[in-house]
């Protein structure tokens, strides 16, 4: 006897429901345009051919489907009207009605190209029983104008595969062949030799099956049969902390949208300081009762539980959106998520008082990053590398490393280094007494400039992984002769050849780098 997917140790470990809705690409059609007064289809061109890729419900009863020509499906259906098939479209559709199902569950998976996995384990509570939360998942799909066949198992191939072809679960056993998405090759070898069902191939030995047709047709058909699982991708990963709240009035105002999601994150930080630890990206998800789904994302410069930061966070994020928040017909469940936490331990001020500059400029950093884009505001940080323009890096105060103490310069000495440098540099005209020597004089921006004094060269090799060969790769590769110069107005620049005289390059370019104060 064939042991279901129910009665098996995955399908006690887990649930899972499986929505698939064979009319996606259709009902996007009926949803944007309106129904039409005739059946219809989606084609593409496939080597020259217009080929039918999705129909809608009353051209598949019509007896038309996917792969056939459409040349013949006009002639049995004379009035057949056709539209482009856009996959990216159905995909950015099926992904949006993904996030509408993480009300149920955050762990929601898009398999394409029709069908949804949601591992529901544990999350039952929140209704009746199972039956009543898929069913409460289809009443929604279907108010959004898209039909959906849904099948719970414990594993999700078992649950994909009863929902594609309409059971329920306990009857794997009933499931064509087909059900196992191999290869067209291996279904006509099945069924050539009498294997029409599932049923028909779960008794035979495993060994004679991999044997004949490789051991991926008895994977799956374990998975199938629940006596194997595989994990889901989840469309986005779980947070550390999850905080959410239920309404059986919706909320149908911003300001108690707010409220409720800083009551949220003071829940959260409660959880948080237990472990010892801060929030550094918080994810927020507010859910319409029609199926929408508004999204927000923080994230701070240093690991907080602040309350006060968290409301200015959120107040920025807000003002900065390009879409207002529309509740609608109001929010029926709102979840906040502390995607990244690190460490926070406790802080106490001395006991002569002081402020906490620290905490201050980490806000300030935060809340300039929240309004401007956290891309606006940037941090330097020294590299290590012997390239000028390489020296230092750029990157967004949110994600820079701790500060390192810079070196000192001598007071003594001049400095080596401009303060300000140009990137990329400006090329200038050079005149010097011999062509592998010091500047004589130089035009910049239509100028030219007498040189009194000099001090160099100071030769910069390039990276030797830019060179090919013992040759140089591109202009990259050449070598820099720098100068240090004064005009004779007293103003000093940095100067540098760009390839060795002779050997690198006939005519080496000149270039301007920086200007000392």
């Amino acid at each position: 006897m064939i042991k279901s997917s129910a009665n098996s140790r995955a399908s006690r470990a887990r649930r899972t429901l499986a929505l698939f809705l064979p009319y996606l690409p259709s009902e996007r059609i009926i949803k944007a345009h309106g129904p039409p007064d005739h059946p219809f289809a989606l084609i593409e061109k496939i080597r020259g051919a217009m080929l039918i890729m999705a129909a809608d419900r009353q051209a598949v009863s019509l007896g038309l489907g996917p792969g056939m020509k459409l040349a013949d499906a006009r002639a049995r259906v004379s009035d057949l009207l056709a539209f482009d098939h856009d996959p990216l479209a159905d995909a950015d559709l099926l992904s949006r009605l993904a996030e509408a199902c993480e009300r149920y569950t955050p762990m929601v998976a898009v398999d394409p190209p029709y069908a949804l996995i949601l591992d529901i384990t544990g999350a039952a509570h929140l209704h009746k029983n199972e039956q009543a939360l898929a069913q409460d998942a289809e009443d929604r799909l279907d108010a959004s104008g898209h039909s959906a066949h849904w099948a719970l198992a414990g594993t999700p191939d078992a649950a994909l595969a009863l929902a594609r072809h309409g059971l329920k679960e306990g009857a794997e056993a009933q499931l064509p062949v087909s059900a196992l998405a191999m290869d067209a090759k291996v279904h006509q070898a099945l069924e050539r030799a009498g294997l029409y069902r599932i049923g028909d191939i779960a008794e035979r030995p495993r060994g004679n099956l991999a044997a004949r047709f490789g051991m991926e047709l008895t994977v799956r058909l374990d998975r199938i049969l629940g006596l194997e699982d595989r994990p889901i991708d989840p469309l986005r990963r779980i947070g550390n902390v999850v905080a959410e709240r239920r309404f059986s009035e919706p909320l149908t105002h911003i300001d108690g949208a707010l409220t409720c999601l800083s009551e949220l994150f003071v829940e959260a930080s409660d959880r948080l300081n237990e472990r010892g630890q801060g929030a550094r990206m918080i994810r927020m998800m507010l859910f319409r009762c029609d199926g929408d789904v508004a999204r927000l994302g923080l994230e701070t410069g240093a690991p907080t539980r602040d309350a006060a930061l968290f409301k200015r966070l959120l107040r920025e994020r807000i003002e900065t959106l390009n879409d207002a928040l529309n509740p609608g017909f109001g929010y029926d469940l709102i979840r906040l998520s502390i995607v990244a936490s690190e460490p926070l331990a406790p802080q106490q001020l001395r006991l002569e008082g002081g402020e906490d500059r620290h905490g201050d400029e980490v806000a300030l950093l935060s809340q300039l990053s929240t309004r401007l884009g956290r891309g606006q505001v940037q941090k330097f940080i020294a590299a290590d590398s012997h390239i000028p323009e390489q020296g230092l890096l750029a990157l967004p105060a949110l994600n820079a490393p701790p500060p390192v103490p810079w070196e000192r310069l001598s007071s003594v000495n001049p400095p080596m280094r401009p303060l300000h440098m140009f990137d990329p540099p400006q090329r200038v005209q050079v005149i010097a007494e011999i062509p592998d020597g010091p500047p004589h004089c130089f035009t910049w921006r239509r100028k030219t400039h007498q040189v009194i004094r000099y001090e160099g060269p100071e030769r910069i090799a390039s990276e030797w992984w830019q060179r090919k060969n013992g040759q140089q790769s591109g202009n990259g590769g050449l070598t820099r002769d720098y100068y240090r110069v004064e005009d004779a107005r007293g103003r000093r620049y940095w100067l540098f050849r760009h390839g060795l005289y002779g050997e690198e390059k006939a005519n080496p370019d000149w270039y301007v780098h920086g200007l000392f104060a």
